[in-house]
């Protein structure tokens, strides 16, 4: 599958920064911070949502047994979590 329309985060901060007026400096800070408020909120348990664009949230997914696809032998998966998006139906 090609990845079609790819944008890097730097091409986002010269985006927004056109589209808000702003410098790329003031631009790069502000979308850093964002991104840190949203990786700390959610590591500690708290969802995020923008109301017309998504939701942000953990997911938690358990220890389970699995397959090594080269050996076949069966593995143990430790538990692990990530981080959800779940666009809005508006979006």
């Amino acid at each position: 599958m090609a990845n079609k329309d790819v944008i890097s985060k730097a091409i986002l901060v010269d985006k927004v920064a056109e589209a808000a007026g702003t410098s790329k400096k003031d631009t790069k800070a502000v979308i850093d911070a964002l991104f840190e408020v949203v990786k700390d909120s959610v590591k500690a348990d708290a969802e995020i949502r923008l109301i017309g664009f998504g939701t942000f949230k953990k997911s938690h997914r358990e220890a389970r047994k699995g397959r090594n696809p080269q050996t076949g032998a069966e593995i143990q998966i430790a538990a692990s979590d990530s981080l959800a998006f779940k666009s809005s139906v508006k979006f």
